[in-house]
């Protein structure tokens, strides 16, 4: 059985187990994330129904917190002495999915 979660802005496809990436989701008291689900495979059969989905449960617990790598932007334009340099780096956190029901 698996899933397509919407996690981190993105879709990701799941099983229990699954060790994904998403960007920064604050957990609860227990370290658990539920994860909302856009499609349901489960062996023959496929969920793609809001109304069925919304009894779908999916929860995954945080694993750690971790920053993503350093992305360097430079701007410069030509004979006027512009010159610009700024960075970047997205904060993230490690999901795995510990059920599907």
């Amino acid at each position: 059985m698996y899933a397509i979660v919407r996690a981190g802005g993105r879709q990701e496809k799941v099983e229990v187990g699954t060790v994904l990436v998403v960007d920064r989701i604050a957990g609860d008291d227990n370290g658990n994330v539920e994860l909302a689900p856009v499609l349901l495979v489960d062996g023959d059969k496929v969920t793609t129904d809001v109304d069925a989905l919304a009894k779908v449960k999916i929860t995954a617990e945080v694993v750690t917190d971790l920053r993503g790598p350093k992305i360097r932007i430079q701007h410069y334009r030509n004979k006027t002495g512009y010159k610009r340099r700024m960075g970047h780096r997205s904060e993230l956190t490690r999901l795995k999915v510990t059920e599907i029901k």
